[in-house]
Parts: structure tokens; C-alpha cells; sequence
């Protein structure tokens, strides 16, 4: 470039800097009863800490020592307790009633009147032969404090029928939820591979996870990874897009990252935080990605999910866009499409790029007839859709309606 022209293009390029805002405002969150954002992770003390938890995008603290509530609260977040005491583990599970009961409510007079409460956490993948004394543990939370969630998190369907104690995970999740009574459903599924491929079974879980939350009237969330570890792909904005919008498309009401800090053992890497408490390029993109939902949230949140189809590739066990019940025509990339109606029942769509690599452009074609509108998933506005909005970046979603007359 001519020295005359660097220099000119240097001038505009500072004069453009001079006018953007010093800080960019916070984005309006979603409350985490109406979405649950989280780490999977248990969160230090500090209030410094558990803000940078709440910039990034995150509703809830994650997994928080009683004594830490204080700070939680200073950050405007809300969390779920951890207390070894109230560790449900196998031999915990065989205690009584009467003892489970007794600890339940040593943690609950130390937590009880705690705004910051969201939940106790009780378990993570538990086998189906510990249900019967989950149930109490569950039940015990829910009479010591009412309105707190029993936090229990089950086994991916890639667990063995040894780890989940049943010949089938629909069999895994339906015994969970018939036995503790359970108020959501939580899982965990890490798809996305070092070799650049997905993980079978990674939509047939969130096929089922679906199916068994909406027979049982009750939401469900998807634990995702926000780390590298074994043979599971570094992070990168379309893989956390990937794992947000698809989620997202089967009409998931919480999502979940393991892991927000790096675990100091292992090939663990790119974790938000890493091991010397410093922040890495995932937890930009990571705060990328929780901002989207928090633009499409406010909408997301008052839709019915009424059906989930995949086209043109349809993965076993899912289906295809013969059974779609507002999209006539759907032409471009790959695609996984969540189906929603608004209260009024006004059609409305989630296309996910199931691409992780490959931004594509799209056509749609409803099967209402009337002007499609876009929610837009950097500012949350409702716009006419049109021009450039037909791309999606790899792993992004795009929130579609149309307003029926």
C-alpha cells in the first residue's frame, strides 16, 4: 500500500476506534428460571471470580460452597449448593429417611431465606439401582426447601447398560423420572471429536431427552464441553455454537459447560479459565455464544416445541422433513430444524448449520404463506428477513416465524 493511503487508512481506522463506546453494555439476561446458563464446575469464592462467571453469559454459578454465597449474591448470580455432607453417593443412597432427612436439613437451615439458592446438588450419573434413594434424597430437598431444585445429572446414552443398571437409556431416563419425581431432567453429552467428527448418538440423546421431558410435563438440560480433554475436539465458535443451537433446536430449557476452569490433571486445555486462573480465547467465544442466547431467549422461552426433523441428512432414530409441520420446502446445507408455536400458534423455526466446519446460505419456504420474519441473534430485534440473513456460520441457529393472520 502507498505510504499516503496507509496513512489514510490508519486516520479513519482511529477515528472509527474513537467512536466506539469505552465498554460494551451487558447484555440482558435471561433469569435462570426461564433458562439455565451454567459452568459445570464448582466455583471459587471470590466475588471477582463469580463476575467474570456472570460476563461471561452465565445465569447460575455453577456448584457453590455455603460459605461463597455471599458472593454470589454481590455478582447478581444464583447457584447450586454443594455440600459434601449432602453428597448422595451409593452408600448415602442406602441410609434412611429419617437420617437423610436429618442432614438435608442441618445444610437447609444454614441456606434457607437465600435469594441466590437455585438448588442443591445431589448426584452426577447415578446408576438406575440408586433411584430408590435418590428418591429420598429428593424428596427430603423438596420438603426441607421448597422452591430449590434437587440437582441430579444422569449418564449420556453412550453409558453401557452396566453403568445405567437398564438394558436402554429410554428405560434410564423414564425410571428416573417415575421414581425421584424429578422436576427437570439433566444430562450430559461431549460429541464433538479431535478428529473433526461428531459423536454417534449426540442427537438420538437429545431425541430422547425430549421425548421423556415432554411425557413428563417437565424441561430438560444438556451438559456440553467447553474444554479439550481426551479425544474431544479443542473449542472453537462452531463447535459451542453446535452444541448451543442444537440444543436449543429440540426445546431444551438449560445448557450446561464442563468445564469452566481447567482441572489441573490430564490433556485438559482451553477451558474458559486455565489452570493459572487466566482467561482463554473459549471464554470470548463462549461469551459469543451466551449472548446469542440471551438476544433469542426472551422469544425462545414462550415457545411450544411441537416437532424436531433433520433434512437432507436425517441421522438413525430422528426424523426427516416429511414430518414437519410448517416447512413446506428447505434447500441449502445440512440442517437440524426445532418447530415451536407461540401462544397464539403463529409457526415458528430453529434452522441449525449442523456443518462444524462450513458456513452455508439457505432457502425456506413455510408452509403458512406470509412474510417471514428473523429474530436476530445479535440484538434480539425482529426484522422482515432478507438480504444476507440467509447465511448461517458454522453451528449457528436461526430463529424463524410467521405471524398467522
Amino acid at each position: 500500500m502507498h505510504a499516503t493511503l496507509r496513512l489514510a487508512a490508519l486516520a479513519a481506522l482511529s477515528l472509527c476506534a474513537a467512536r466506539l463506546p469505552a465498554q460494551t453494555s451487558e447484555v440482558p439476561m435471561l433469569k435462570p428460571e426461564e433458562f439455565v446458563i451454567l459452568p459445570w464446575s464448582w466455583a471459587k469464592g471470590s466475588v471477582e471470580y463469580m463476575k467474570e462467571i456472570r460476563a461471561c453469559g452465565m445465569n447460575l454459578a455453577g456448584l457453590v460452597d455455603v460459605k461463597d454465597l455471599d458472593a454470589v449474591r454481590a455478582a447478581g448470580l444464583k447457584c447450586l449448593v454443594f455440600d459434601p455432607s449432602i453428597h448422595a453417593g451409593d452408600a448415602e443412597c442406602a441410609l434412611s429417611a429419617e437420617e437423610i432427612g436429618k442432614r438435608v436439613d442441618a445444610v437447609a437451615a444454614r441456606i434457607r431465606g437465600r435469594s441466590e439458592v437455585f438448588g442443591v446438588y445431589l448426584r452426577d450419573e447415578p446408576s438406575s439401582a440408586v433411584y430408590p434413594g435418590l428418591a429420598k434424597w429428593s424428596a427430603a430437598v423438596k420438603k426441607a426447601l421448597p422452591g430449590l431444585i434437587p440437582y441430579i445429572n444422569l449418564f449420556p446414552n453412550y453409558a453401557s447398560p452396566a453403568q445405567m443398571g437398564v438394558p436402554t437409556y429410554d428405560e434410564y431416563l423414564a425410571k428416573f423420572i417415575e421414581a425421584t419425581k424429578a422436576p427437570f431432567l439433566s444430562y450430559d453429552h461431549y460429541a464433538l471429536m479431535d478428529d473433526g467428527t461428531l459423536r454417534d448418538g449426540y442427537f438420538q440423546n437429545l431425541e430422547a431427552a425430549r421425548k421423556a421431558s415432554l411425557a413428563a410435563g417437565i424441561p430438560f438440560w444438556n451438559i456440553v464441553l467447553a474444554n479439550s480433554h481426551f479425544h474431544y475436539a479443542e473449542p472453537s465458535l462452531g463447535g459451542l455454537q453446535f452444541q448451543a443451537y442444537t440444543t436449543l433446536a429440540y426445546g431444551a430449557r438449560g445448557l450446561s459447560y464442563f468445564t469452566y476452569t481447567a482441572p489441573e490433571v490430564g490433556n485438559y486445555r482451553l477451558a474458559p479459565i486455565d489452570q493459572f486462573g487466566n482467561k482463554t480465547a473459549t471464554w470470548d467465544l463462549l461469551q459469543n455464544v451466551n449472548n446469542q442466547i440471551h438476544r433469542v431467549g426472551p422469544t425462545y422461552v414462550k415457545l411450544k416445541s411441537v416437532n424436531v426433523f433433520h433434512h437432507p441428512n436425517v441421522p438413525k432414530g430422528c426424523a426427516g422433513i416429511a414430518t414437519s409441520k410448517h416447512v413446506a420446502e428447505l434447500t441449502g446445507g445440512d440442517f437440524v430444524v426445532g418447530e415451536f408455536e407461540d401462544a397464539q400458534g403463529a409457526p415458528t423455526i430453529l434452522v441449525v448449520n449442523k456443518d462444524l466446519h462450513r458456513s452455508t446460505a439457505f432457502s425456506v419456504k413455510f408452509k403458512q404463506a406470509g412474510g417471514i420474519t428473523q429474530v436476530n441473534c445479535f440484538t434480539g430485534s425482529h426484522n422482515a428477513w432478507g438480504g444476507e440473513n440467509n447465511w448461517l456460520a458454522p453451528g449457528q441457529g436461526m430463529l424463524l416465524y410467521v405471524k398467522k393472520p
